[in-house]
């Protein structure tokens, strides 16, 4: 069987995040939370630093300068980019 990108993606997520500094991203939290912005700094602990961020719940969204996000609180992150 031949390996793939799903493959990469599936052995070190980490390094695919890292590639994707300054793109925009989703990011889901557990809460519920959705925030879209320009991925702008990323750790090794996925702590994400989003810039221009959009925060969404429900109807209602809310602009933000900077939103920095713990990553033990994630639940996704869609790279709008893939």
């Amino acid at each position: 069987m031949q390996e793939g990108r799903n493959t990469e993606i599936t052995k070190n997520p980490l390094a695919i995040i890292y590639r994707h500094v300054g793109e925009e991203i989703t990011v889901i939290l557990k809460t519920g939370e959705k925030y879209s912005g320009l991925l702008s700094k990323v750790d090794n602990y996925m702590n994400l630093l989003i810039e221009n961020a959009v925060e969404e719940m429900g109807e209602k969204s809310t602009r933000y300068g900077t939103v920095l996000i713990r990553g033990n609180n994630i639940l996704l992150i869609k790279l709008n980019s893939l």
